[in-house]
C-alpha cells in the first residue's frame, strides 16, 4: 500500500495544495486568495480559518477521503531557528506560529492547518526546512554591531531539495559536497550548503537587490533615509518597493527583458546589475568553503530568466561546475520529506519549548 501525505503552502495570496501517493502527484490546487477577501483579515493568523475551509472544500470536490492519508505536512514558517529537516507540530509549536513567531508571514499558517486537520484523524502533522532553519557556524553569525546577530532567514526547502537532487546527478550523497546555491525569486537569498548544512548564507536583507527587495544598501545612506520617511515606508522601500520595482517600476522579468529587446539601456544596466550582485554573493561565499565548491546550484522563478543565469555564468563559471534547477516546488519537496520521515528513512524532530521562548 503507498503512503499518501496532503501536503500545504500558504503564500501571501495563495494556498497551494497537493496529494501525493509516496512520490507520485495526484492532485494538485493553487486557491488564490483576492486583495478584497485578505483586506477582511487584520492579521496573517486570523485568515486560518478561511484557508483551512478552502482546503477542507477543496479535497471534497476531488472526492479524496482524508482517512486514506498517512500524513499532513505544512510548509515550516520562520516560527523560532530551528534543525532542518521536519519537525512533528505539536501544541507547543502551534502556539508559537499562532502567536509568537520570528516573523508574521503567511507559511506559519501551514502547520497550524496541517495539525488541525490530522489530529483528528490520529496521523501525524509536520513541517519540513522551515524558512527559520539555522545552521550558522559561531563565527557566521558576527555581523559588526554586538547587538546584532546576523539570522538564519532562507529559501530551505527548494535550497536543499535540489541540492540532494544534484547529488544524485553526481551519485554522491548530499552530505558529502560542498554546495553554494542561489535561490532567485520575489527575494534572492544565497547559501553554503556544507557537507549537508547552511552553514553560512546571504539572506534577502543582506545581500544582492531582488525584483522586490532592496537587499544590501550602503548603510550611512539608509540611517539618514530614516529620518525622512516613516518606519512603514522604510519597510515598504526595503522590501516589496525595492529593487527592480524601485529602478524600473515592474518585478515583471518578462516585461523588462522585452523593454531590454526593444533597446532600453537603463532597464539593461538596472537587470544586469541584479545578476552582478548576485555573482558577487556566489563568490563571497566562496571564500568559506576556502575555495572547495563541488556545484554552484541557481534555483527559483527569476532563474527561468537565461538573460539573468548567462550573465551569472560568465563571471562564476571559474569556480566550479554551474547547474539551473529554474523554479521551486515546494509541495513536492515537502511530500518527498514527509515521505521520508514515514518510511523512517529519516529522523523526525520534536519542537521544544526552549525553541517556543527564542
Amino acid at each position: 500500500m503507498g503512503k499518501y501525505i496532503l501536503a500545504i503552502n500558504p503564500g501571501s495570496t495563495s494556498t497551494k495544495i497537493a496529494v501525493y501517493e509516496d512520490k507520485r502527484i495526484l492532485f494538485e490546487k493553487k486557491i488564490e486568495h483576492s486583495a478584497k477577501e485578505l483586506s477582511k483579515f487584520q492579521k496573517i493568523t486570523d485568515q486560518y480559518e478561511m484557508r483551512y475551509k478552502e482546503i477542507e472544500n477543496i479535497l471534497s470536490e476531488n472526492e479524496f477521503k482524508l482517512q486514506s492519508l498517512s500524513g499532513i505536512v505544512g510548509r515550516g514558517g520562520p516560527v523560532a531557528p530551528l534543525e532542518s529537516g521536519a519537525y512533528i507540530v505539536n501544541e507547543i509549536m502551534v502556539e508559537k506560529l499562532m502567536n509568537a513567531p520570528m516573523v508574521d508571514h503567511a507559511s506559519n499558517l501551514g502547520g497550524v492547518i496541517a495539525y488541525n486537520l490530522a489530529k483528528p484523524l490520529g496521523i501525524p502533522a509536520f513541517i519540513y526546512d522551515a524558512v527559520s532553519t539555522d545552521q550558522l557556524t559561531d563565527i557566521a553569525r558576527i555581523s559588526g554591531i554586538k547587538e546584532v546577530s546576523r539570522k538564519s532567514l532562507v529559501h530551505a526547502l527548494n535550497m536543499r531539495a535540489v541540492g540532494m537532487r544534484c547529488a544524485e546527478k553526481l551519485e554522491k550523497n548530499y552530505n558529502e559536497l560542498n554546495f553554494i546555491i542561489a535561490h532567485l525569486g520575489g527575494g534572492i537569498t544565497v547559501a553554503v550548503h556544507e557537507k549537508g548544512r547552511m552553514t553560512d548564507l546571504i539572506s534577502d536583507d543582506e545581500g544582492p537587490f531582488s525584483p522586490e527587495r532592496a537587499g544590501r544598501v550602503p548603510c550611512k545612506d539608509l540611517v539618514n533615509m530614516c529620518y525622512v520617511y516613516d518606519k512603514d515606508t522604510m519597510k515598504k522601500k526595503l522590501r516589496g518597493q525595492g529593487g527592480l520595482i524601485s529602478y524600473l517600476g515592474s518585478n515583471s522579468t518578462i516585461e523588462i527583458e522585452e523593454r531590454i529587446r526593444n533597446g532600453d539601456k537603463y532597464a539593461k544596466l538596472i537587470y544586469e546589475a541584479m545578476a552582478y550582485q548576485i555573482s558577487k554573493g556566489i563568490c563571497e561565499l566562496t571564500a568559506v568553503l576556502k575555495g572547495k565548491v563541488d556545484m554552484i546550484i541557481i534555483t527559483g522563478g527569476v532563474a527561468h530568466s537565461e538573460m539573468i543565469t548567462n550573465w551569472i555564468k560568465e563571471r562564476v563559471r571559474w569556480i566550479a561546475p554551474i547547474e539551473v534547477t529554474a523554479g521551486g516546488d515546494e509541495l513536492e519537496a515537502l511530500a518527498h520529506g514527509a515521505l521520508r520521515v514515514i518510511r523512517g528513512e529519516e529522523k523526525v524532530h520534536e519542537f521544544k519549548n526552549h525553541e517556543s521562548s527564542d
